[in-house]
């Protein structure tokens, strides 16, 4: 066999997942915790999501599946995205998707909770991968135990806040048992999600350790593709930019 027909032979092995964090929110743009709290996307956001898009489709994308969290930061990129790629695919949506949970941070500044909580609570559930931030009450309204949008979920698995540890625990079952099955069957997948949900699933995919993880930043509205294996071992990753 020609070097030629072997290098076309293996790129078509090769799969592309996408991997898109949501435009900035509200509450980015304000520089507050956020976590499970159910903001709109900024204008900022929205040209953001519709600038993924555009990139996407310009570097000859497409999806047959998309993984998105409930919350509308998430389900409304998502939808931008796929509106103006001109795209009607399913889009599943699973709170494990969803952003770490910040406990009684969220809607707090970090000067604000500070104040409150004391610096090294702050500043230990951002550089540490066990830390958690300051728990809300299970009786606090915050707490998606007492939301109706998680009314069937057990509420045993739902957090009153989360290190980084505890966020990758409730992704990967859902990797595994879900999105990973439609990668394996070649399925081309776009996951909208959040900064800290995307970087647990980044360490999933290239088995980062806990102090990398930590390091790693995600630009919102930016997509990033991993090139994967039939094994599902990543070869490369990259962000989309715009073609010359």
């Amino acid at each position: 066999m020609s070097k030629t027909t072997t290098s076309a032979t293996e790129s078509q092995k090769i799969t592309k997942l996408v991997l898109l964090r949501h435009g900035q929110s509200i509450w980015n743009r304000d520089k507050k915790f956020t976590g499970w709290s159910d903001v709109a996307l900024s204008p900022k956001g929205e040209k953001e999501a519709e600038q993924a898009a555009y990139l996407l489709k310009q570097a000859g994308f497409t999806f047959d599946l998309c993984f998105s969290s409930p919350l509308q930061r998430a389900r409304t990129t998502s939808q931008i995205v796929l509106s103006v790629m001109q795209l009607s695919i399913p889009i599943h949506e699973s709170w494990r998707l969803n952003e770490r949970h910040y406990g009684a941070l969220e809607g707090m500044g970090r000067w604000e909770a500070v104040k409150k909580f004391g610096i090294w609570p702050i500043l230990g559930c951002q550089i540490k991968f066990d830390a958690a931030p300051p728990y809300i009450s299970a009786q606090n309204l915050r707490f998606p135990g007492n939301q109706s949008n998680y009314a069937n979920i057990d509420k045993d698995e739902l957090p009153l806040g989360e290190s980084m540890q505890q966020t990758l625990s409730r992704l990967k079952p859902y990797w595994q048992e879900t999105i990973e099955p439609e990668i394996r069957q070649r399925k081309r997948v776009l996951i909208v999600s959040h900064k800290n949900t995307l970087r647990t699933l980044m360490m999933l995919l290239d088995h980062l350790t806990p102090e990398q993880v930590m390091k790693l930043t995600l630009a919102t509205g930016r997509p990033l593709v991993y090139e994967l294996d039939q094994q599902l071992n990543p070869i490369r990753h990259y962000y989309v930019d715009y073609l010359t």
